[in-house]
């Protein structure tokens, strides 16, 4: 039996299990570990898990797993909890960092009002008039890598009764998300790797927005490549221009801004809140 020192950390309500190889030279995430922890029945519980090294290039190194134990895609609210907690353990000069995730490097910084904002790389193009099988129909749906691929569906283009025109959801809040983002992210369409499925609903220049999340499997609270994905299909489709706010189902509201040109998007950024919940320990 050994003793793993821990932070418990929250962005926006997508919440991680930050481990810091200082603390914990020797620790390992297998896929086993990783859902052990990240039960919220037998666990810490969490939607994924950070573990932050010295770097000596850079502020910092960053490994991103979610729930499950897969990695290799990127996490918008992780790196944010990252930098906030670099900066508490003194590995920032200043107030900006740049640090290497899956080989990449990335950058954010702290802001004076106490957000954190975390600079993507370039996203791939934003592909629109998808069809996709789900919940009985055919749903128009668009897509964007943002670092981690995602669909975006408007909550109009689903008809609660199919066969119904006139039966979409006009709440966000009526939707079944989890049924419906599973059996998308599960088809045969997106196998074997899978895609994170996003739900707007535009009211009066309000956008509100739920996940679905492979590799928690299940709907988060925030998700920050996904509130990008669905920033760079909203201001195409519905001529919403950035800066764009974003609610999530945590209450909390993300925002997104970038540069958009016929060609590309640059300057992605993601913007909101991170903090450290608790400090712990657990025995394996």
């Amino acid at each position: 039996m050994k003793t793993i020192n821990f932070y418990k950390m929250t962005g926006a309500g997508n919440d991680f299990i930050l481990f810091d190889r200082k603390e914990n030279p020797e620790i390992r995430i297998t896929p086993d570990f990783a859902s052990k922890i990240c039960s919220r029945r037998f666990g810490i519980g969490a939607d994924g898990i950070l573990v932050i090294s010295d770097s000596g290039r850079y502020d910092f190194d960053l490994e991103y797993y979610n729930a499950d134990g897969s990695n290799g895609s990127l996490c918008g609210n992780g790196a944010r909890c990252a930098i906030k907690y670099a900066e508490s353990s003194g590995r920032m000069k200043n107030a900006g960092a740049e640090f290497m995730l899956n080989n990449k490097v990335y950058s954010g910084n702290l802001l004076n009002n106490g957000g954190i904002k975390f600079n993507f790389n370039d996203p791939g193009k934003l592909v629109t008039n998808l069809n996709v099988q789900g919940a009985g129909q055919l749903i128009k749906a668009s897509f964007v890598d943002t670092g981690a691929k995602h669909l975006i569906i408007n909550i109009n283009d689903i008809l609660e009764h199919p066969g119904n025109a006139a039966s979409f959801y006009r709440e966000l809040d009526e939707l079944p998300v989890k049924e419906i983002g599973k059996e998308i992210r599960y088809s045969d369409a997106f196998a074997p790797e899978g895609v994170n499925i996003n739900f707007i609903s535009i009211s009066n220049g309000k956008v509100k927005i739920r996940t679905y999340e492979k590799g928690v499997e299940d709907e988060t609270l925030a998700c920050g490549t996904g509130c990008c994905a669905a920033a760079i299909s909203i201001s195409s489709i519905n001529n919403i221009k950035p800066p764009i706010n974003l609610h999530t189902r945590g209450g909390v509201v993300l925002a997104v801004d970038f540069t958009e040109t016929e060609e590309n998007i640059t300057g992605l950024s993601l913007i909101g809140p991170a903090e450290i919940i608790f400090k712990g320990e657990i025995t394996i």
